[in-house]
């Protein structure tokens, strides 16, 4: 049968209606060139502050995005409104390309990546010498995350006044990682802010570490126009309260560089580590390497790292560092 006769034309052609009324789907994506760029300083339930141009934007993910978030450090490509003004949203359209990122996961056994930041250059490994106690797995992990991300870590160890620092820095001297040891009076007068400066300038530094060790205290000595709340340890517990909720990117005072102020972490899981990556940060370790048996994990019989320290080329401290960052990944914090 014929359905619009014998010689129809285009007004007899029947065009269904587009229920959602919007564009028929295409594979072309605008390239947006004329996007502001600007660097993510926090995410709050969706919504990103970006800061363009000196100035502050509330922006959203597009859609055209998909699955891919922006988080704190990355510098995006922004369209919209950018005046910054009240009640204003803008539009991130484009993540560039990072130059490191900074995962951790819930547990080791959770495949899900969670990313801390992206584009710094440094971790800070906030760490309380007493009120609560250090956790040495803890930081071990975060140095493993550290190494694995190819970020340069910084060891901070704080209220130095109520417990010594010596036993700590004692068992990673053969590491070589810079540390800085702070107190109370030092934050209070200063001092000790100066002398941390002096380490972050020019560079972006990622602070973590888990509730109590006197994080945010450090950022806000720091940044003192932007302070953040602080809280309390728990003397029951021996831990520390949330008091942090959201990564916040703060600039140093004359644009020395930029803090990154994180959430205090429970836990530091390494599911998303590949172990051969960690011996990258041993250069004088990873030449010992050639002759080892394929897939060595460094910890085994006939691994050549043994015989290469054996014979003068490192500190047999440093193997043992290697080993212990190693095996960090099949211990949780706590053990």
């Amino acid at each position: 049968m014929r359905r619009y006769g014998k010689n129809p034309d285009e007004d007899d052609i029947r065009v269904r209606p587009n229920p959602k009324g919007n564009r028929p789907r295409t594979n072309r994506r605008p390239k947006h060139e004329d996007a502001g760029e600007g660097l993510v300083l926090t995410v709050d339930r969706g919504r990103l502050t970006c800061l363009i141009e000196g100035r502050t934007v509330t922006a959203m993910k597009a859609r055209e995005l998909g699955r891919k978030s922006a988080v704190v450090g990355d510098r995006v490509a922004v369209v919209g409104d950018l005046s910054g003004a009240k009640d204003t949203l803008a539009r991130i359209v484009r993540v560039e390309p990072r130059s490191s990122t900074l995962r951790r996961t819930a547990d080791d056994d959770d495949p899900f990546e969670r990313v801390v930041v992206a584009n710094a250059d440094q971790l800070a490994i906030v760490t309380a010498l007493a009120d609560p106690e250090p956790r040495p797995r803890l930081i071990d992990r975060c140095l493993v995350a550290a190494y694995d991300a190819g970020l340069d870590p910084l060891l901070v160890l704080t209220k130095s006044d109520l417990a010594s620092a010596d036993t700590l820095l004692d068992s990673y001297g053969a590491l070589g990682v810079p540390y800085l040891v702070t107190n109370r009076d030092e934050l209070a007068d200063g001092s000790a802010a100066e002398r941390i400066r002096a380490t972050l300038a020019g560079r972006m530094t990622a602070f973590v570490g888990h509730s109590g060790v006197g994080k945010t205290t450090l950022v806000n000595a720091l940044v003192p126009e932007r302070r953040r709340a602080t809280g309390h340890v728990n003397a029951v517990t021996g831990r520390g309260r949330h008091t942090t909720t959201s990564a916040l990117a703060l600039p140093l005072p004359d644009d020395a560089g930029w803090v990154i102020d994180t959430p205090g972490v429970r836990s530091f899981g390494l599911h998303h580590v590949d172990p051969s990556r960690v011996i990258h940060a041993f250069p004088d370790l990873e030449p010992g390497t050639a002759e080892c048996p394929r897939a060595c994990s460094h910890d085994e019989p006939d691994c050549a790292l043994d015989e290469w320290v054996s014979d003068g080329h490192a500190d047999p401290a440093r193997l043992y560092s290697l080993r212990r960052l190693l095996a960090t990944r099949e211990r949780r914090e706590g053990d």
